[in-house]
């Protein structure tokens, strides 16, 4: 079976991945299925923005669960097969809610691999926590999402308190900045991340301008404002969609200074939208590496490659593949008998090599160690610098 054929058979339907979730909620049932040879099967669910300006980043994960469950299907050893019921809440914490009722309603689901944006996670996991569902981010980073209560929750990224003292550092110690204007989206992920960078940008005695701004289309007023704040470098939190807008306007004002962002813009999605020459230059952090240059990674980029039709791995792919993989090894130890409780239960055991990172979990649901990287716009293209405790070396 081609890398296509394998992926309409995990996805139940010929559809685009867009159009998943129309179908995926409500498809088959968990018991034995002729077409898998009488096995038990289950299901994992995935949230995240199947549509929506972002959600190319939502893709990019769901690309990474479809990549795991297919290569679990072709492993004959194992006593069931798996599914993917797909949930679309568009990245935002208002269609959270749905989005997640729609996967605790469906009995057949075990666990679910998202949210992906903190807002929706933050909307979403009390609906999880009190269903029982285990529910692994591959990528909501609001440093407050494991404080909140939840009962179910992980996440296999490192929370933006990491993410913002890294970028912080990077911008004083590499870029020599003494004053940087810290712009966000006012989402929950943009919040979190702004607060831990200029935390930080302090602590390095950097003079820290603060604005927030909604998503817009139009930012040359707040270009404007940036550029009369006279800032060596700027930094926005938020994703790609917005961050293309504003660096247009920056570019478009004639600012020459350092222009980053965090790993909500980290896509190639933001060069498209920018336009190559616009983007070449400018600077994002990610508590991510990149799959595709990563030697280690090789059989996972080829095995992505294959059931996503060609598609390299992107931003989020590696961690949704080892949170699916995570999964999937305390199936793998439960056989035919697991359960919402006991995969729940297990979970928290969890000790496994993944593709991003060792993937074990501290009792508040945050993996242990993780990488800050940096990567530049360089001819149309995102390159890794390298991690910034690297890069910041004396």
């Amino acid at each position: 079976m081609d890398g296509l054929a394998r992926r309409h058979r995990l996805i139940g339907t010929v559809a685009a991945v867009a159009a998943v979730t129309a179908a995926a909620a409500g498809c088959g049932g968990s018991g034995s299925d002729s077409s898998n040879g009488g096995k038990k099967e289950y299901a994992i669910g995935f949230q995240g923005p199947l549509s929506g300006e972002n959600q190319q980043l939502g893709i990019n994960a769901y690309n990474g669960v479809l990549t795991a469950i297919d290569e679990a299907n072709r492993n004959t050893r194992l006593p069931f097969t798996l599914r993917i019921v797909a949930s679309d809440d568009q990245g935002t914490p208002e269609q959270g809610p749905t989005a997640a009722q729609k996967l605790v309603d469906n009995k057949d689901v075990v666990a679910v691999v998202g949210p992906v944006f903190s807002g929706a996670t933050k909307s979403s996991e009390p609906l999880f926590s009190q269903a029982g569902l285990l529910s692994v981010s591959p990528s909501a980073t609001n440093p407050q999402l494991t404080d909140l209560g939840f009962k179910t929750f992980y996440r296999v990224i490192a929370p933006d308190t990491v993410q913002g003292s890294a970028a912080a550092n990077y911008l004083a110690k590499a870029l020599k900045a003494k004053r940087v204007f810290s712009l966000d989206d006012r989402s929950d992920y943009g919040t979190g991340l702004s607060t831990a960078l200029e935390k930080g940008l302090r602590a390095d005695a950097v003079t820290v301008t603060h604005d927030g701004i909604n998503p817009t289309k139009d930012y040359t007023s707040e270009a404007t404002k940036i550029i009369a704040d006279h800032p060596d470098a700027v930094y926005y939190s938020g994703y790609y969609a917005e961050f293309a807008l504003l660096v247009k306007a920056l570019r478009g004002k004639g600012y020459t200074g350092k222009i980053m962002a965090g790993d909500g813009a980290n896509d190639d999605q933001f060069i498209a939208q920018a336009g190559a020459a616009t983007a070449e230059g400018t600077l994002l952090t990610c508590a991510c590496g990149d799959a595709n240059s990563d030697p280690k990674a090789a059989r996972f980029v080829s095995q992505f490659k294959d059931v996503n039709s060609g598609a390299k791995p992107g931003t989020y792919s590696g961690e949704a593949y080892d949170a699916t993989e995570a999964i999937i090894s305390v199936l793998t130890n439960e056989g035919t008998k697991a359960t919402r409780t006991s995969v729940r239960d297990d979970f928290r055991s969890v000790n496994i090599p993944g593709v991003t990172k060792q993937i074990r979990f501290d009792g508040r649901g945050e993996v242990q160690g993780s990488t800050v990287y940096v990567y530049e716009v360089r001819n149309g293209h995102r390159v890794v610098l390298g991690p910034t405790d690297q890069l910041t070396k004396p």
